[in-house]
């Protein structure tokens, strides 16, 4: 029922997922809940192997505008993959995914109020410039490489857990610990998302939670949404990708706590 809509929907979530390097799953994991009956866990599911599609495409499109550090994201993917494939895992476990789910979302609120402080608290710029060599080869060599590993295994976790494309953390890891600017930080995001979703998707499938036929439906969409995101991604100042990506953080919270609390 309604199936149709499924490609409208693809195409209309993958613009916002590309343009803030989220990943979608905000809004896949509700809509498939909610207007087509699905169970939480196929929802999840469903979403991840739908975000392997929208990352893909969004990748190839910063890829071209040069704006992804590809060797960092190469490094940060080894973290976030299993990750992710562990977060799916512990799908089959729902309290720990009911507090986990909640916990991460009152974080998150912390994390884009945040966002938004410092968009205002710093000098604007204006999307412009290609991804710097000096600065991939310089975080390389840094140790706060290690501390991003850390921190990027939890955001795979995140990703397989609760479908949501891991991006909620990778942007505000890449901003404020390894010190991207958010112009690079999200077609980064996009780029590891793919390892990230994959993994996360091979995990669920093996679970039997992945509606292959609604997949491909969002991802017919997603594959063109994910190109119109990246592209208007380039016309926005710093300032209004950070405030975007904080709106899109905020709404990815509060969905993630009230998801998670109807089941208390």
């Amino acid at each position: 029922m309604f199936e149709w809509l499924l490609p409208i929907f693809g195409f209309l979530i993958s613009i916002a997922a590309s343009l803030t390097g989220i990943g979608g799953g905000t809004f896949i994991v509700p809509l498939l809940t909610l207007l087509y009956d699905f169970k939480p866990v196929v929802a999840i599911g469903t979403s991840t192997a739908t975000i392997v599609i929208t990352s893909i495409m969004s990748a190839i499109s910063y890829l071209r505008q040069r704006r992804v550090y590809v060797k960092a994201g190469l490094v940060l993917a080894c973290a976030t993959a299993p990750g992710a494939y562990l977060g799916a895992a512990i799908t089959a476990v729902p309290a720990v995914k009911m507090w986990l789910g909640v916990v991460f979302g009152i974080l998150l609120i912390f994390v884009a109020f945040q966002m938004v402080y410092k968009a205002f608290s710093t000098k604007s710029v204006k999307g412009c410039g290609v991804a710097d060599p000096l600065f991939e080869r310089e975080l390389l060599k840094n140790w706060k490489m290690l501390r991003g590993l850390c921190l990027s295994f939890l955001g795979g976790i995140a990703s397989g857990l609760l479908g949501i494309g891991g991006g909620v953390v990778l942007v505000p890891l890449m901003c404020y610990v390894l010190s991207f600017p958010i112009y690079f930080a999200i077609p980064t995001s996009m780029f590891i998302m793919i390892f990230t979703s994959m993994s996360g998707a091979a995990s669920h499938i093996q679970q039997g939670n992945v509606n292959g036929m609604y997949a491909i439906y969002l991802g017919a969409g997603a594959i063109v949404g994910a190109y119109v995101g990246a592209y208007v991604s380039g016309k926005f100042s710093s300032r209004g990708l950070s405030l975007a990506f904080a709106a899109m953080l905020f709404v990815a919270s509060i969905n993630m706590i009230m998801k998670n609390l109807q089941y208390v």
